[in-house]
């Protein structure tokens, strides 16, 4: 089993874990491609400078940790 995106592992650790995730975060607002490989030190991290909201970010991983479900 593969370990599951959590928020606080870095934005292109997930997304090298699962690629489509950049997709997921677009979708929830982490927009620019510049939060793909800045100076976040965590998903988490991105997402509070963006303001979105912790339930969001929950939702985010819930979603991205569906995708490799379903491959």
């Amino acid at each position: 089993m593969t370990e599951k995106i959590n928020k606080s592992m870095g934005i292109m650790e997930i997304i090298e874990k699962q690629p489509k995730a950049a997709e997921v975060m677009q979708e929830y607002g982490l927009h620019c491609i510049g939060c793909m490989d800045s100076q976040f030190e965590s998903l988490e991290q991105g997402c509070n400078a963006h303001g979105i909201e912790d339930e969001k970010i929950d939702e985010m991983i819930d979603a991205i940790n569906k995708l490799e479900d379903k491959e």
